[in-house]
């Protein structure tokens, strides 16, 4: 039977029963030890594993995620925990040139079995420098796989089998999302941790989204439904490898194609999305591919300007209508 929690806590039980099961995967990262981590997902598990298993950092990202390398490299599973999407540009040297090449640059002799947790996105009134979404950077990199858990259930389950993979994957959480609630059960089996996922069915539009603004467009689903519009929305949960099966074969069904991101509309993940339904559904769709993205500028900081640079509700159900109109 399904639990009710928040979306941090799924993520601190997938880490707890983890730990519990594997004495190799342990945490390390800033304040995730005493002070039980920025946003809550490791409290509680200094006091059950000490710090040895749950070790505070420096503020040092690339130091201790090359840290995180070494100890994967020598058979132990690390999670490390960046603060913050933002603050990994600092830790690219180790993600990008080690995490990411060491297996391949090994001949398969070294396995890099780690687990890098980031949360990022627009939250409210970051500004600039901390509301980035990277992962346009991070999937143009061989060697990584990259988890987007929206829900609960799947931070739950995506993270456990992150932990238990022997790839290092890049893990991000939107910072809107920890506090958001849904059902966490451990059965039936999961699917697949980089199987997209049909969230809501429907016969007129495909709307192609990750992360939160997978909960947005079933908002705008919601209102599109009431003017007799019946949205299909296919939630990506990775970037990489992506599903192209299930995104395809739901734009197969309804011949337009919608996708939203909060990324930026340049050269985001979008982009790549687009580019493989156009070449996979050509002769499937009713019009062009359109996207919903945010606007190619800096995040500024006051809040009704940061709003009016990202996707909402409002205009994925704009994008549909305009679509269909044509």
């Amino acid at each position: 039977m399904a639990k009710d929690l928040a979306y941090w806590q799924a993520l601190n039980r997938a880490l707890d029963e983890e730990m519990a099961l594997d004495d190799s995967v342990f945490v390390l990262g800033e304040d995730v030890g005493l002070y039980g981590g920025s946003y809550r997902v490791t409290e509680g598990l200094y006091a059950k594993y000490g710090e040895w298993r749950l070790r505070d950092t420096p503020i040092s990202e690339n130091s201790f995620t090359g840290l995180g390398v070494g100890a994967a490299l020598v058979g132990m599973r690390p999670v490390v925990e960046i603060m913050t999407i933002n603050f990994a540009l600092l830790a690219l040297d180790s993600i990008i040139n080690m995490a990411a090449k060491i297996p391949f640059m090994s001949g398969g002799q070294f396995t890099v079995p780690m687990v890098v947790r980031m949360p990022g996105g627009v939250a409210k009134q970051l500004a600039a420098q901390h509301s980035q979404r990277l992962e346009h950077t991070l999937m143009n990199v061989p060697g990584l796989r990259i988890a987007v858990p929206a829900f609960p259930q799947d931070a739950y389950w995506q993270l456990r089998q992150a932990i238990a993979s022997d790839d290092p994957i890049i893990f991000l959480e939107h910072e809107l999302l920890y506090f958001t609630t849904g059902g966490v059960e451990k059965s039936p089996a999961p699917i697949p941790m980089h199987r997209a996922q049909v969230r809501r069915e429907g016969k007129d539009v495909t709307l192609i989204a990750y992360s939160r603004m997978v909960q947005v467009c079933q908002e705008a689903a919601k209102n599109l439904a009431e003017a007799g519009i019946e949205a299909e929305i296919v939630d990506l949960r990775s970037l990489k490898p992506i599903d192209w099966d299930t995104v395809c074969s739901s734009v197969r069904k309804t011949h337009y194609a919608v996708i939203v991101e909060e990324d930026c509309y340049f050269h985001g993940a979008g982009a790549e999305v687009a580019a493989t339904v156009a070449a996979e559904n050509f002769f499937d769709l009713d019009a062009p591919v359109q996207r919903v993205a945010a606007l190619d500028i800096p995040t500024p900081y006051n809040r009704t300007l940061e709003l009016a640079t990202i996707p909402d509700a409002q205009k994925v159900e704009t994008a549909v209508v305009q679509l269909l109109a044509r």
